[in-house]
Parts: structure tokens; C-alpha cells; sequence
């Protein structure tokens, strides 16, 4: 909320944590949650306990002694997030968001595991951990998808030659190219091929039958991005383009 006191926000300097308050800016859910995953003490006082954990048509209560420190994404350094539309991004910076959902995407299992969080009296905290299946999920016919694509390291699964926009792969250039590149050079643009699993951060956006998905790779310290832009092709998908910043 704008204008209250809001305590407890962590910056990571020098590699070491330090507590700040501000006074007049709202928290965005980015900053919150990057601290969230870097601090147990920040981590445990932003859950609301007992939490209740719903999975195998069953709800259990977590107890504040039971949670154990979760990294999430930041062991890895990067993070992904999946968007219908290239407009649908600007909603991580919004302000007016009350619920946010982070998504655990287990590949092999069929399985996404969803941490909510809700944005209460200026601060946002964890209040609930629920379980469903691809069947259960809008991507889910793109998340089986994926789990083919990276197991076979996207082979047969991306046009060839593939469009690129981005800086110069070989280089040459200081500016933004658009060219094409080999197909099996895909890879070449993430900082790792995923295995057993993907993340995605629901900001607001609303996902629809559509033809057309956006798996964007988000580094957490050099800010780097790529986007692999992915069409659907009867009932399977094809990466189509890479745009990388």
C-alpha cells in the first residue's frame, strides 16, 4: 500500500543481507520473492502457517517447525515463465496485483506443484501449496509438449533453419540482428536444457486455447533473456523463432 511503512524488505549487498524500510513505494511481487528465496528468516515470516497443502484429493496443515528452507529457482540461477502473448509480460511490474502464483512444473511426473501467494496489509506472503495435474492446468496439452521437447533435446521439434533476432551470434555485429540460424543450434542461447523441471510465475495472465506460446529463460544476475517461441502444428508444437536480449 502506498505510503505505509514496509519492514522486512531484503537487498542483497556485498553478499550480505541487509534489512531496509521504505516508506512510499508499493512492493512488487519480484522484489519480494527474490528475497523470499534467498533469506530463511524473511522466508518462514512470510508464510502463513499452518499452511495448507493440498495434494492426492487430500488437504494437509504444515506447521511452521515442519518448513524447510526452499531455494526455489535461485540454486540454478535463471528462471522460466510462459506467456500467450508478448503483452502479457508487462504484468510482473504492475503494482495492483493481490495474487500471484509460482509454479513448480515437474516434466516427467505430469505434475505442477502451485505455491499462492496473496498481497495483504503491503506485504506479500505464502498461504497456500496446491498440486494438480497437466490435465488440470491450461498449458497442458504445451506442458506434455515439453516434456518430449527437452527429453529429445528438441529434435524434429524446431524448424529448420530457425528464425533469431537478437545480438549477433557470430559476433560480427554490435546491433540487433534478424537472421537465421541452424535448427540444432537452438540450445545454444539457454543457459541449460531443462530435465525433470521448469518454473512459471502467474502474474494475471489468462491463458486460452490458443496456437502460440512464449517459454522465456530469465537470468538472475546478468539479466540476460531468451524467448523460444513456440506455434502449434495440428496437435504438437514446433519452436518457430528465438528472440534473445
Amino acid at each position: 500500500m502506498v505510503g505505509d511503512k514496509m519492514c522486512l524488505t531484503l537487498y542483497e549487498i556485498d553478499a550480505r543481507l541487509v534489512e531496509q524500510c521504505t516508506y512510499t513505494f508499493p512492493e512488487l511481487f519480484d522484489d519480494f520473492f527474490f528475497n523470499f528465496i534467498a533469506n530463511k528468516k524473511l522466508q518462514r515470516n512470510r508464510i502463513k502457517f499452518p499452511l495448507p497443502v493440498v495434494r492426492n484429493n487430500g488437504t494437509q496443515k504444515l506447521q511452521k517447525g515442519q518448513w524447510k528452507m526452499d531455494p526455489f529457482f535461485r540454486p540454478q540461477g535463471y528462471y522460466t515463465l510462459i506467456f500467450d502473448k508478448e503483452a502479457q509480460m508487462k504484468y510482473s511490474k504492475s503494482t495492483d496485483l493481490d495474487s500471484v502464483i509460482v509454479e513448480k512444473i515437474y516434466l516427467r511426473k505430469g505434475i505442477v506443484e502451485q505455491y499462492w501467494f496473496d498481497h495483504q496489509d503491503g506485504i506479500w506472503e505464502l498461504n497456500k501449496i496446491r498440486d494438480i495435474s497437466f490435465k488440470e492446468s491450461y498449458n497442458a496439452s504445451f506442458f506434455s509438449f515439453l516434456s518430449r521437447f527437452f527429453a529429445n533435446r528438441g529434435k524434429g521439434f524446431v524448424k529448420n533453419p530457425l528464425a533469431y533476432t537478437g545480438p549477433d551470434p557470430n559476433g560480427e555485429e554490435v546491433a540487433t540482428i534478424n537472421t537465421t540460424i541452424p535448427a540444432d543450434e537452438w540450445s545454444s542461447f539457454l543457459p541449460e536444457i531443462p530435465g525433470e523441471m521448469i518454473y512459471n510465475i502467474l502474474y494475471g495472465q489468462k491463458y486460452t486455447e490458443t496456437d502460440r506460446k512464449i517459454l522465456t529463460f530469465r537470468g538472475l544476475a546478468n539479466g540476460a533473456e531468451t524467448q523460444l517461441i513456440f506455434k502449434r502444428h495440428g496437435k504438437d508444437w514446433r519452436l518457430e523463432k528465438i528472440v534473445a536480449y
